[in-house]
């Protein structure tokens, strides 16, 4: 069976196990592959994300999707980064596309995946020391020095996972940055009150990344964006506070109609401070 053909499967089986429970059933762990197996997986996945890098460059955007799908069923669902990856880059073509909501949900899963990523690492405290055989020659002290192993051949060990635990984290936070920019832009093409609030929250997280993280280009548009956002979101929040009070009122007349009345007979008046509306009758 094909590697991506072994991780459906195994998918399958999950979903199936937590289907058969009745009583609220807890999300099942998700399925380990040995190390010949997740390699093999991940093989799989790389040369699908190649292909579909290859497909985004030639703006043939839809196949990219297409093929970045098919590269993220290989993914074992355990590997968060790779997933979060993946799912930054769906959300740039669908930008190409200017399919806003569909970069905007893309974009999203990518920062959930991160967002697990992170609380897995905070929980365990970076990784497990049965996942490295190095991890048990390390130890932080109590000023928050790392103590490596005496023995040179640990020592080196040690010092080798500290940099390659320094680089995955430059890896999430620039993935992070590239998720956060487009869900931000797709949330404000996209536009209406929600999403325009959505993406000044994304603005403002981008405004507080390291500068390192973003292009000067990008860095411009951040800037621009939470310079020109305010204004959009209060004339959104008044356009559709406006719709929802036709609607109301429509709704009113039809209630009040066999009465004799109408919201006519009442007068509504806006509370500057709040934002909202107290209602009297009409002399």
């Amino acid at each position: 069976m094909a590697a991506s053909g072994i991780a459906a499967g195994r998918r399958r089986k999950s979903e199936e196990a937590a289907g058969s429970e009745e009583e609220e059933p807890q999300a099942p762990s998700p399925t380990r592959y040995s190390p010949e197996e997740e390699a093999a997986l991940l093989s799989d996945s790389h040369a699908e994300k190649a292909a579909a890098n290859e497909l985004f460059k030639s703006a043939q955007y839809s196949q990219a999707i297409s093929t970045y799908d098919r590269a993220l069923a290989s993914v074992p669902n355990y590997l968060e980064y790779e997933i979060a990856v993946l799912k930054a880059n769906i959300a740039a073509c669908h930008l190409k596309l200017s399919d806003w909501k569909a970069a905007i949900d893309e974009a999203t899963k990518s920062l959930e995946a991160l967002d697990r990523l992170d609380a897995v690492a905070t929980s365990t405290g970076g990784a497990k020391a049965e996942d490295d055989p190095g991890a048990s020659n390390t130890a932080n002290n109590d000023e928050g020095y790392i103590e490596l192993a005496e023995d040179e051949e640990d020592e080196g060990r040690a010092l080798e996972k500290i940099a390659k635990d320094d680089r995955r984290k430059d890896d999430i936070r620039r993935i992070r940055a590239k998720a956060l920019m487009r869900r931000a832009r797709a949330r404000s093409e996209q536009g209406g009150w929600a999403n325009l609030q959505g993406a000044l929250e994304d603005y403002q997280s981008l405004s507080s990344l390291p500068s390192s993280l973003l292009p000067s280009s990008d860095t411009k548009i951040v800037n621009a964006a939470l310079r020109t956002l305010p204004p959009r979101i209060n004339a959104a929040k008044e356009r559709e506070m406006g719709e929802m009070m036709g609607k109301l009122k429509e709704l009113g007349n039809g209630i009040l109609k066999p009465f004799g009345l109408s919201t006519d007979s009442f007068k509504f008046e806006k509370d500057e401070k709040t934002g909202g509306y107290t209602m009297g009758m009409n002399n």
